[in-house]
């Protein structure tokens, strides 16, 4: 699986510099070790491996959390290890439970606040587990504030560092990503409207925006933590990208209605599009169109300039024409909001316009996923059962290095959807940063005498592993060949090395991933198919509930909670073609809820009570049907036959409305939900002529 990429393996010069700052870093962290006499320097120098990161807010950020976490995890130990310790097995249980509550609070939270809860919880084994080792040397406060002064030692050097000698600042990365990601939403927009559109690319080009815009996200946390553009202005940035989500919305619903056009006899419409297209384009791109007071102006011009160009036509274009014009004007209106909050971010305004509706709400919007929380939690649970009892039962002295490793690669592997690759590469890799730690540890170090000497034979290895880390394809084999190395050589003051320690102290990590692989394969790890599965059969629970909303910020909200989901589902490398399509789908079928919500508000309005009955009745089998959909996941491709008859019935019972307003709306929200969410075109909403549209 890695050949490949170590054969091709060619640091770049931005990967040289960023692994000789983690190098001066933590040699820095060791030094400062050294002079303090701390218990375990590995941990410091741990530490700035473990946290290291090109962007100097992302390292400030980490070195924060993490050292919250570290503090946590301690008076955690404190607090029980004098109470407990007498009692080994009620302490094990309790040990575990913590670990277990802490990374399932961790894994709902998908910020980088998440690190918080998971360092709380393995932190405090660690603290535990060492103290119980050094019992006779240590106690269990002194353990404690070792450790929280080897992590102060280490995320001070990084931060120090990172900040100072050549410091990457992560606000030039997130302003660029933003920019072209206007700049897609205006070059779909703009194909979209073209005589040769391919709106199937387009709808893909958005999905991955989706997943894009949750990357940024989460990003945007670390502005917060550096100096560089865009400090401070993590609210406003997660405010447009929620707002910059409904525009993509507007956009999948806008390629459904140009699939639908294009079903009709064309004459003028391709001409009428290249209009619609150039007057929007200007509009948008005006120059005063970034100011609040010119929202409206600029939205009065086009349902004018509009309404000249469909003027003449058929009956059929004017229902799907008017479904376009309001497509269009929510884009116009989301972009524009979008580039207002942009412009004023940009501007280092941190207060929101008067004129945009916020739909960031104080208690977290995006998708969370209890069950894989769940899971990873009971995984955690057993595997510090396990790897304790088995330290407890054999009275190895090296048991506790098992068990902080499985304790450790539980709790930072769970979020993956299937970690047993990993971990088969953790083992892999273990062996040979063994191998690598008998080399230093019993042919380097006894030749060593000056903490220079030792900063020169350690800098190939930190080089080396951390250049690897800033490979995606190869971090997981750096993190191991550095962080394992420095675990295993223990570093101290003075040099002293058993060759049975060494084996012993070796081995044992090796069985805590062991451990940790085993209980992760039968409890916590799933497929991408099976996740993803999972996730699908949540979107469909947010689409029954979409029926029963009103249309205000909780819808907007709403929406932003579904578009997110599907951005989570796109991130999946699923391999079943029904899934991938029903991804595909998940997206078309957001960006129609709105139409969902508006039946609701339609009913009310009508005077026709059969008309009435017969729409209440839709909304209860469009229950179902997303019920049916959630609970079998069948992926079925577009509604029943039966809904379908009953949409036909009702759409011929619309056309004798008399308000002939109503009867648009109805006639608009009816044909969207046939459409994106039944996945029927619907080439002539007056007669109801059909045929099924396989998406994807």
């Amino acid at each position: 699986m890695f050949f490949k990429p170590l054969l091709s393996f060619r640091p770049s010069r931005l990967d040289l510099i960023f692994a000789s700052k983690t190098f001066v870093a933590a040699m820095l962290a060791l030094f400062v070790s050294f002079e303090l006499n701390l218990v375990n320097p590995m941990w410091s120098i741990g530490t700035v491996l473990i946290i290291a990161s090109p962007y100097s807010g992302m390292v400030s950020s980490k070195c924060i959390y993490r050292l919250i976490g570290t503090i946590a995890g301690a008076i955690v130990a404190v607090l029980l290890m004098p109470h407990l310790l007498n009692t080994p097995w009620i302490f094990t249980a309790v040990l575990a439970l913590w670990v277990g509550f802490s990374l399932y609070v961790s894994l709902l939270d998908r910020t980088p606040r998440s690190y918080v809860f998971m360092l709380a919880g393995y932190s405090t084994v660690l603290i535990v587990f060492n103290a119980i080792a050094s019992i006779d040397t240590y106690s269990i406060f002194d353990m404690a504030l070792a450790r929280v002064l080897e992590i102060s030692v280490g995320v001070i050097s990084s931060a120090i560092v990172s900040a100072s000698f050549f410091p990457v600042h992560l606000g030039a990365v997130i302003r660029q990503r933003v920019n072209k990601a206007l700049k897609d939403l205006e070059d779909v927009f703009e194909r979209l409207l073209d005589e040769q559109n391919g709106t199937q690319d387009d709808t893909q080009i958005l999905s991955i925006m989706t997943r894009d815009m949750a990357d940024i996200h989460a990003l945007a946390v670390h502005l917060a933590y550096e100096k560089g553009e865009l400090n401070g202005m993590t609210k406003p940035l997660q405010e447009m990208l929620h707002q910059m989500s409904l525009v993509v919305a507007n956009l999948v619903a806008l390629s459904q209605r140009i699939k639908q056009l294009d079903q009709l006899p064309q004459s003028s419409l391709n001409v009428q599009l290249q209009q619609i297209k150039h007057l929007v384009l200007a509009l948008i791109n005006k120059n005063e169109c970034t100011q609040e007071s010119d929202l409206k102006i600029l939205l009065s011009e086009f349902e004018r300039d509009f309404d000249k160009n469909t003027l003449l036509n058929s009956v059929e274009q004017q229902t799907l024409m008017a479904a376009l014009k309001m497509d269009i004007r929510h884009f116009m209106t989301n972009i524009l909001t979008v580039k207002l909050l942009w412009q004023s971010i940009q501007q280092g305004k941190k207060s929101i316009p008067s004129s945009v509706t916020a739909i960031t709400t104080n208690y977290p919007s995006l998708h969370r996923d209890y069950g894989v929380a769940v899971r990873g939690g009971v995984s955690a649970t057993l595997i510090t059962l396990i790897v304790t009892s088995i330290w407890i039962l054999s009275g190895w002295k090296y048991g506790f290095m098992m068990a902080q490793m499985g304790v450790i690669t539980a709790c930072i592997l769970t979020a993956i959807d299937n970690p047993v690759p990993v971990l088969r590469i953790f083992i892999v890799w273990s062996v040979i940063s063994a191998g690598l730690a008998f080399i230093y540890a019993f042919g380097i170090f006894p030749h060593v005498t000056d903490f220079w000497q030792l900063a020169v034979v350690l800098l190939p290895l930190v080089l080396i592993a951390v250049s690897m880390m800033a490979n995606p394809l190869l971090m997981p084999v750096g993190m191991v060949l550095g962080i394992n190395t420095m675990m295993g050589l223990n570093l101290n003051n003075r040099y002293s090395m058993d060759p049975v320690a060494y084996l012993d102290n070796s081995v044992a990590m090796i069985l805590g991933v062991m451990t940790s692989l085993i209980v992760i394969d039968l409890v916590r790890a799933m497929s991408p198919d099976t996740s993803a599965s999972r996730i699908l059969s949540l979107h469909y629970q947010a689409l029954r509930q979409s029926i029963y909303l009103s249309y205000d910020t909780e819808f907007k909200v709403h929406l932003r909670s579904m578009l997110d989901r599907v951005g989570v589902l796109n991130s999946k490398a699923v391999q079943a073609p029904k899934i991938k399509t029903a991804i595909h789908n998940a997206l078309i079928e957001s960006s129609a809820i709105v139409d969902l919500v508006r039946l609701q508000e339609l009913i009310l309005k009508l005077s026709d009570v059969e008309l009435r009955q017969q729409l209440s009745l839709l909304q209860q089998n469009l229950d179902e049907y997303f019920r049916f959909q959630q609970k079998h996941l069948a992926y079925t491709d577009h509604f029943s036959e039966e809904l379908q008859h009953q949409i036909d019935s009702i759409l011929m019972q619309v056309e004798s409305l008399e308000d002939a307003q109503l009867k648009q709306r109805l006639l608009i929200s009816l044909n969207n939900i046939y459409s994106s969410i039944g996945h029927v075109i619907v080439a002539h909403p007056f007669n109801a002529t059909k045929e099924v549209l396989v998406h994807g």
